[in-house]
């Protein structure tokens, strides 16, 4: 049976928690997004290192869990005088893991607009930045926004991760509150019904943006 009790005594921590896990969740993700988006520009700029460095990127922060990325900062920046706390590796960790997702996301959608549309735009006088926010960019998120959405439903979750490294984000506070009252089905329930909204706001939200986006997709 439930114990309300436990949940009430702790109400103030648990909020606490999930107020983090929005706020890492929701300043790692944005960062991923910009960084994802200068990242597929830079690749787009071409070049003799640009290209290999993008691939090198990816390769490199889609190939190692961020679990081991996170522990290579916190615990091996100190040696290499980089001595942050533990939210601002959280931070920047999800943000650049997630950035190489969402730079392939972005490359994908770019890819899949018919290179015609490119040439029209040019005939038509558009210079590069009229083309990319005229014609690429709406057309982009339309086939994008969906798996973006999706990917930041998955980094939500693998915000839990970063109870590893003592950031107080609603994991970390559920096995507080595990340990020391040894029970665990309250705190465990809690952090998978506060995990699950979040991701059923993020998904609304997604759905909204698409069917708005998708009336600028080209069939």
């Amino acid at each position: 049976m439930i114990d309300f009790n436990l949940l009430a005594e702790h109400r103030e921590a648990i909020l606490a928690g999930v107020w983090m896990t929005v706020k890492m969740s929701a300043g790692g993700i944005s960062l991923g997004l910009l960084l994802g988006l200068a990242l597929h520009g830079l690749r787009q700029l071409g070049g003799i290192w640009l290209v290999p460095l993008y691939h090198a990127y990816v390769a490199l922060f889609r190939g190692t869990p961020l679990l081991v990325q996170l522990f290579l900062v916190f615990y091996g920046g100190p040696y290499i005088g980089l001595e942050w706390s533990a939210e601002r590796v959280g931070l920047v960790g999800l943000a650049l893991y997630g950035a190489a997702y969402f730079a392939e996301i972005f490359r994908a959608g770019r890819e899949a607009i018919p290179r015609g549309q490119i040439e029209s735009a040019r005939d038509l006088g558009l210079s590069p930045g009229q083309t990319f926010r005229v014609v690429l960019w709406p057309q982009m998120l339309a086939r994008c926004l969906a798996p973006l959405v999706g990917q930041t439903v998955i980094l939500v979750k693998e915000s839990s991760v970063l109870s590893i490294i003592t950031v107080a984000e609603l994991t970390n506070v559920a096995m507080t509150i595990a340990t020391q009252s040894y029970s665990m089905l309250e705190p465990y329930a809690v952090l998978a019904l506060a995990y699950w909204a979040i991701a059923i706001v993020v998904a609304a939200t997604g759905a909204r943006l698409e069917r708005h986006f998708t009336q600028y997709q080209c069939r």
